[in-house]
């Protein structure tokens, strides 16, 4: 019979938790509309296709899933999109 031991490490699926998982991210942009695109950055060798994100109203920012650059808005200076 095979006895079963966790990893004592902090990566196991057991014991970790998420946030300590979580990187910054590598740019950080501050907006002022709740659509925006991003292509990355072909000048530092991120580019990548073209994708609309909308952020959130409670967490006020998003992430691009190629690139993890963040968005924030300025919810002092944002506007409506139509």
């Amino acid at each position: 019979m095979t006895q079963h031991i966790p990893p004592e490490n902090s990566l196991s699926t057991e014991q970790t938790d998420l946030s300590e998982l979580r990187l910054p991210p590598p740019a950080i942009q501050t907006v002022t509309t709740w659509k925006v695109a991003c292509d990355g950055d072909d000048a530092g060798g991120l580019g990548h296709p073209r994708v609309w994100l909308a952020i959130s109203p409670e967490t006020g920012f998003v992430d691009c899933g190629y690139c993890d650059k963040r968005f924030v808005i300025d919810r002092d200076h944002a506007h409506d999109d139509h």
